[in-house]
């Protein structure tokens, strides 16, 4: 049957194919009569209102959540909140306090402050550009006046297999470029900020040196705080700015605490940007305290001027050390050391190859103070303590000694200096005259006392236990860093040293000094015998070693200071001090913080009759003894001086010059000693620096001739300088 649908009026045929009943298709549907089929409208509507209902649920769900928030803000973590955002508007600002100044006796600066423009970089704010900073250091650079490459390197943190300049500090904090930039660099550097985020040009205080290189080891010298120190630091209480320095060195080092003051505080407050908009508080810095030091700067020039002469007349010398005490007190008066440097290479940062040269051996390390850190063996100076232990050990204060030219010990001959033959001596006369072969003796026959190479149980050892009763073989205490202790050997030394050194002594027998024998095949046999005898029987101690260390050789190693602090102790009332450099802190209005005094620390084993008995043989030596042609002409009459020669042999090197003196001697007031390493003998090369510097400190000339002396009246500072409170000194 033909079917036909109506269309706007009209019949049209349908030509839809018939559509089998198949129970409910999609196709039924859409084929079903309109009658059949939801409205569009209602279908519609039932989605929309679908998703009205999600929209509801999910708004539910966020008030919910905000309200959950809300309250765990304001209730739960209300004063937490409150807290951090108070801090969020304040800024603590650490204000350095101005570091102390160092000063000499009457009051001259040793170390003092300038001001001076310098120019920091953040280098943390530089990682965090697109470039790396790169723009903004060829910028500064240019400003500057310095290579690229340069401002780089000091960027760099310090640390093994970096050379100088790196920044030693904490890389965390600001890292000063440059420490004298001119007004017109910092201003145009402050003046386009935009140009040079990160930089900062500010007036800061560097350390200054009056006096140029005179005690530079003395003084030390200043070094960035690292990251571990600041937290270390911090730990204790101790607060710390971007831009400070701590002693690393000397005195600077020793009494930095006080030095360096308690830094103040600033809080501003800032707006969201970081701007400032006001101060909150404001703690001033406290400046630190001054250190005045028992050192006279002239005196000091002094040794350091006959130190280098010395050096110049003695080619083959390569260091020297000078010590002057006040010997009543233990007072350091003058402490030089050659070769030395200028300490202003430390600040703002001291270059890769300044660096190496402080530290190289071929530039004789100027960085070390020979005076408390060189070990040397003494020579004869130390006969003091051999005849102070003859004394103790029985030996009759006035007898008669044989000093022949040659004294056999065991089968092996120990010679006077030039095989010399001095006839019979008293002690008194083996000081003035330096025999060895006395003390040679003596050394012998307390040792076979001793049991030889046998020892006894309980051994004496009174040279030994004479030696560290004055104070060798152990640091004297002074307020300076790394004191060397010095040496003195005995039979428990002995084993020590051979249980370290046995599996090296016993390999080297085997294998010998190949490297040696390239070079020197004599010296690689000694040294493989040497090894082989120590390898057996290392731990012994011999006859030999005990002849060496009555006259000062062999294994017995002193420092110059030791010495000095010996016969301080000696030649005055016996009392073994602690010597000290720093004599009182001051705050800067003149204010007494402290008095440093030097502690007693023992006292010699020696009656008064025997301590005046050897002072009395030593004021004979400038006379008549080792050391008359070095002090010929000198007013003994006026200002007597009394002291001992040493020259200590060095394998493979030249001679240790020394000469251990004080003055007056009839009621001594200074101590003066002087080595001379590889210097020679003493009485030609130590001896005459010691008189250049009494020369100085009595201003007396080689002719006779009386001049300002650098200690009018021969007398050290007794009374503090008196700061006003302006900060002058009267």
């Amino acid at each position: 049957m033909n079917q036909s649908r109506m269309i706007s009026g009209y019949d049209v045929p349908d030509t839809r194919e018939p559509v089998e009943e198949t129970g409910g298709t999609e196709t039924e549907e859409r084929t079903a009569p309109p009658h059949r089929r939801p409205p569009i409208g209602r279908r519609r509507g039932s989605r929309v209102r679908a998703r009205l209902v999600m929209i509801q649920a999910v708004v539910v769900l966020l008030l919910v959540v905000l309200t959950v928030r809300l309250y765990d803000v304001q209730i739960v973590r209300g004063v937490e909140f409150a807290k951090a955002a108070t801090e969020t508007r304040t800024r603590d600002v650490v204000v350095p306090a101005v570091r102390g100044q160092i000063l000499d006796s009457t009051g001259r600066p040793l170390v003092r402050n300038r001001a001076a423009l310098v120019v920091s970089v953040d280098r943390q704010r530089l990682t965090r550009m697109p470039d790396g900073g790169r723009k903004v250091l060829q910028r500064l650079a240019a400003v500057l006046g310095r290579p690229v490459s340069d401002v780089r390197d000091r960027l760099r943190t310090c640390a093994p297999g970096v050379p100088r300049p790196c920044w030693p500090g904490s890389p965390y904090q600001p890292i000063p470029i440059d420490n004298n930039v001119t007004t017109r660099q910092a201003l145009a550097i402050l003046e386009r900020q935009e140009e040079f985020p990160g930089v900062t040009a500010t007036v800061q205080p560097v350390r200054e040196y009056p006096f140029g290189k005179a005690a530079a080891q003395v003084l030390g010298y200043l070094q960035p705080v690292t990251e571990q120190e600041m937290e270390r630091r911090r730990q204790q209480g101790d607060v710390f700015t971007g831009v400070d320095l701590t002693g690393r060195d000397g005195l600077e080092a020793v009494y930095d605490a006080a030095l360096r003051g308690v830094p103040g505080l600033r809080r501003v407050v800032v707006d969201r940007l970081g701007e400032t908009m006001g101060v909150e508080r404001k703690v001033p810095p406290t400046p630190g305290d001054h250190l005045i030091t028992s050192i006279d700067a002239r005196v000091q020039l002094i040794v350091e001027k006959a130190l280098a002469n010395a050096m110049k007349r003695s080619p083959t010398a390569d260091g020297a050390a000078g010590v002057v005490l006040d010997a009543r007190t233990g007072r350091v008066i003058a402490l030089g050391s050659m070769p030395t440097y200028d300490p202003a290479v430390w600040t703002g940062g001291i270059s890769g190859a300044e660096y190496d040269r402080l530290l190289s051996e071929e530039n004789g390390k100027p960085l070390v103070s020979r005076a408390i850190k060189g070990e040397f063996a003494p020579g004869s100076t130390f006969k003091v303590v051999s005849v102070a232990a003859m004394l103790r050990d029985g030996y009759p204060l006035h007898g008669k000694y044989p000093c022949p030219g040659s004294f056999m010990v065991g089968d092996r001959p120990f010679n006077n200096f030039g095989g010399a033959n001095l006839g019979t001596l008293t002690l008194r006369t083996a000081l003035v005259h330096s025999c060895d072969t006395i003390f040679y003796r003596a050394g012998y026959e307390q040792w076979m006392r001793d049991g030889g190479v046998n020892p006894k149980p309980v051994v004496k050892e009174p040279m030994p236990r004479m030696a560290r009763a004055f104070g060798f073989g152990r640091q004297t205490g002074i307020d300076l860093p790394g004191e060397s202790p010095g040496r003195i050997p005995d039979r428990a030394w002995k084993r020590r040293l051979w249980e370290q050194t046995k599996d090296v002594s016993c390999r080297r027998a085997k294998t010998g000094y190949p490297e040696v024998a390239e070079t020197d095949p004599a010296r690689a046999a000694f040294l493989k015998r040497l090894a082989y005898e120590n390898c057996l029987e290392g731990h012994v101690f011999r006859a030999g070693d005990a002849a060496n260390f009555s006259i000062g050789q062999g294994d017995v190693l002193v420092t110059p200071l030791q010495l000095a602090v010996a016969y301080a102790a000696l030649v005055t009332d016996g009392k073994l001090r602690s010597p000290r450099v720093g004599w009182a802190r001051v705050r800067p209005d003149g204010t007494l913080v402290q008095r440093i005094d030097p502690p007693v620390r023992g006292k010699l084993p020696l009656s008064v009759k025997e301590r005046r008995y050897i002072r009395d043989a030593l004021r004979e030596v400038t006379v008549s003894g080792t050391a008359a042609g070095a002090f010929a002409g000198w007013p003994m009459d006026k200002i007597p001086i009394g002291g001992k020669t040493g020259t200590a042999e060095v394998y493979g090197k030249q001679d240790t010059a020394w000469f251990a003196s004080f003055a007056p001697a009839n009621d001594p007031r200074f101590v003066v000693v002087v080595m001379v390493s590889q210097g020679g003998f003493g009485a030609s090369a130590a001896a005459p620096v010691v008189r250049e510097i009494y020369e100085g400190i009595y201003g007396i000339t080689p002719e006779g001739e009386t001049v300002k002396p650098a200690l009018p009246g021969g007398k050290p500072a007794q009374k503090l300088p008196v700061i006003r409170p302006d900060g002058t000194v009267r």
